[in-house]
């Protein structure tokens, strides 16, 4: 710090391999697209009926007005359509703190009031939360107890990594990491002599320094391809018919379907290969490969955000059941790997201490990914995992933590979906597109302007948050906002208990120490942790093999399943009656895929990752994030045979398109992917070129406003972003 501004940012002395995305809060704090003070859009006050919204000028107000018009649209909301009207919306990323976790002081508050609706799951990972317990165990059980990389370095042989193992997105874990060990242990894992597959669109998907094998399967027939794999290790008896029967339930039904019985269609690697574009005999090798050796299968989370998501997870879990090396050290499977910086650490985990939300009255919920849904079609009803969810109507949206208009797909169709409630009222620090396409806002203030505890159950470390600079402008903190409609509304006792922000933070590290002495440690003081600022949990001295138990003795350990084994076939899900998700995995068309529907008009098939300068959407704005841009626009990766086919050359500004949409990006040339494949991250900040139409050019490359808004399947209803063909073109300005 230099007079009050951020000069440099430093890493952390233990860490490894150390993120460059700590760069971009040098200049993206203290930006110019902070929001000084709060503001109300002008047609709102007009009372135009969201008509203008995402289009419109601001009125720059007091705090005082502010929480005043606040408040009382939050009590004539709730008094004229009741707090089922209301949808609670965040996506506020813990990194955050322990504390001043936007969703948790959301959702305490509105549940002060009399609950809202919420949404449930995640983008990342919705179809696995849902469709996982079924099959095997519940999805924060997996993240925990799956494999370390010190475990596969020491036992595996080989690791088939469908969809890669990318380390741009292990920069970065929710809660916060201290030390990044995913390089390390893949190092590691390679040094000792470990093989890896990346089965995968992109070579880059994995390190070159591994020296992988690349399987380029077409995107969204991961499924097929492990079929085939699956109908080679059935036929040639490499399977472990013994664990088969002792650990799992249904296989025969499924055996069945992978080898035609039950409907015609014998998965053959010839089969697979029409549909994924791997060569048969490359099926064929792989499998018998993957039979021969100590072998650890993997998928991305990106494999689950497809159309039919469900179904490649499941099945990664069927292919390790039938090769019977679940329980094994350095066998079986894991996910996510590659997807964010804890997965594969061997730390101990703890569970801290959470600002209590208190019960949600309402009792609401929908899938996360269809939040356009339920604004559009109030009063109709989704099907979600065996159960019937009724849409209300939505009459006010609170947002604090995250922005719709990156993670949400389609957003052509947001537009829409978002213009229908009377007041979107929002928590943000900067000008995201969230703040310009709501009513109220509410400057709020960063981690670096307010004091915390940064501790997350995937870390060892807790850190003291300390503040480093003053709150900015006008802003306020999550906390001292809500504290301030609580006010207006008559119900702040209730919400603050009577604490202030430090003597929370005090409250919630006693009770983290009353939970550690249960586990057999104790933390320091409160006052300790402040004085020496940081605090490492002691080491475990082993960590158990993940389903050792259950495999050892699956009557005394079994898992949470009905049957308490592994479900190949599920009775529960056949009972559901799902089409979109049978009661085995089975091989699914999707609305659009390459060598199938759509291709003909729209012949490339358009990736959607995590970026490499930015965590999501954060700092977009900021000098690190645009160090990898091209005239402020995001850059699109594409094979240079299918630029050489439309004229475009490296550096070119192009119009990306399909029915949905069309964005602008521009296009670096790479080898290393297949030629009908091209890439874009997600992140840029959504910047229609007419706000007020709803099939705008978008400007900045937000390749959101061309993915596919419809639900994984009725059992998961996640996102389906990575089902997605489009066109690309040289733009020529007109």
């Amino acid at each position: 710090m230099e007079d009050g501004n951020i000069q440099q940012v430093l890493n952390h002395p233990a860490d490894p391999d150390p993120s460059p995305l700590g760069q971009g809060l040098v200049d993206g704090i203290q930006h110019t697209t902070r929001i000084q003070q709060p503001h109300v859009r002008k047609g709102w006050l007009q009372q135009d009926g969201g008509a203008k919204r995402g289009n419109d000028t601001f009125v720059a107000l007091p705090w005082d007005e502010a929480l005043e018009l606040g408040a009382g649209e939050l009590r004539r909301v709730i008094d004229e359509y009741g707090n089922t009207s209301i949808f609670g919306g965040s996506y506020g990323w813990a990194s955050a703190g322990r504390f001043h976790h936007a969703q948790s002081q959301l959702h305490r508050f509105l549940n002060l009031m009399g609950g809202c609706v919420r949404a449930m799951n995640s983008y990342s990972t919705a179809a696995a939360q849902v469709i996982l317990p079924h099959v095997v165990a519940p999805w924060h059980q997996i993240e925990l107890e799956q494999p370390s990389w010190r475990e596969l370095a020491q036992h595996s042989e080989l690791i088939v990594a469908f969809g890669g193992l990318a380390l741009r997105n292990t920069q970065v874990a929710y809660g916060g990491i201290t030390e990044h060990q995913s390089k390390p242990g893949m190092q590691a894992a390679a040094g000792r002599g470990v093989k890896f597959v990346n089965i995968s669109p992109i070579q880059g998907d994995v390190p070159a320094w591994l020296n992988s094998q690349w399987v380029d399967c077409r995107p969204g027939t991961d499924v097929a391809l492990m079929l085939g794999l699956a109908y080679v290790i059935a036929t040639e008896g490499l399977t472990d018919a013994a664990f088969l029967s002792t650990h799992c339930v249904g296989y025969p039904v499924f055996h069945d379907y992978l080898t035609g019985v039950s409907d015609g269609t014998p998965k053959t690697p010839a089969w697979a290969a029409d549909i994924c574009g791997v060569a048969a005999q490359d099926i064929e090798t792989l499998a018998r490969r993957m039979a021969g050796r100590r072998t650890f299968i993997t998928a991305a989370w990106s494999l689950q955000r497809a159309q039919h998501g469900e179904q490649p997870y499941w099945l990664v879990v069927v292919l390790a059941a039938m090769l019977g090396q679940i329980g094994l050290p350095g066998g079986g499977f894991g996910f996510g790997y590659g997807a964010e910086g804890f997965v594969g650490s061997h730390w101990r985990r703890f569970n801290w201490a959470t600002l209590p939300k208190g019960r949600n009255p309402t009792g609401v919920a929908i899938p996360v990914a269809r939040i356009a849904d339920m604004l559009l079609n109030p009063g109709e009803t989704v099907d979600y995992d065996g159960k019937t969810i009724n849409y209300p109507d939505i009459r006010l949206i609170y947002w604090a933590g995250g922005n719709p208009f990156h993670h949400h797909q389609d957003l052509n169709r947001l537009v829409k979906a978002w213009r229908r409630p009377d007041t979107v009222i929002v928590n943000e620090p900067w000008w995201t597109p969230t703040a310009q396409w709501s009513d109220i806002v509410f400057p709020a203030t960063t981690a670096l302007e307010r004091r915390d505890i940064c501790a997350s159950s995937h870390d060892p470390y807790a850190h003291l948050m300390e503040r480093v600079i003053a709150p900015q402008h006008q802003a306020w903190s999550d906390h001292r906002i809500f504290s301030g409609l609580a006010r207006v509304l008559g119900c702040e006792t209730a919400f603050t208990e009577g604490r202030n922000e430090e003597e929370w933070l005090e409250h919630m590290w006693m009770r983290s120490a009353a939970a550690a002495e249960v586990e057999g440690f104790a933390l320091p003081s409160f006052q300790q942790f402040v004085d020496n600022k940081v605090y490492q949990l002691p080491a475990l001295e082993r960590r158990p093999v993940w389903l050792g138990r259950f495999r050892e003795n699956p009557q005394e350990y079994p898992l949470g399943t009905p049957s308490g084994k592994i479900e190949i076939f599920s009775r529960t899900l056949e009972a559901m009656g799902y089409a979109d998700c049978p009661g085995h995995p089975t091989w699914l068309e999707p609305a659009e895929r390459l060598g199938g529907t759509g291709n003909a008009r729209f012949p490339l098939h358009l990736l959607t990752p995590q970026p490499e300068k930015r965590l999501h959407s954060q700092l977009d704005p900021g000098a690190h994030s645009h160090s990898g841009k091209v005239g402020g626009k995001e850059v699109m990766c594409m094979h240079p045979q299918a630029a050489a086919q439309r004229d475009i050359e490296d550096g070119d500004i192009v119009r990306v398109f399909n029915d949905r949409g069309a964005c602008l990006a521009a296009v670096s040339l790479v080898e290393n992917m297949r030629p009908d494949v091209v890439s874009l991250p997600t992140g840029a900040w959504f910047k229609p070129s007419n706000p007020g139409t709803e099939q705008s050019l978008e400007l900045n490359g937000n390749p959101n406003v061309l993915t596919l808004d419809v639900g994984t399947s009725r059992l998961a209803q996640g996102p389906s972003a990575n089902t997605c063909l489009v066109e690309v073109e040289v733009y020529t300005a007109s």
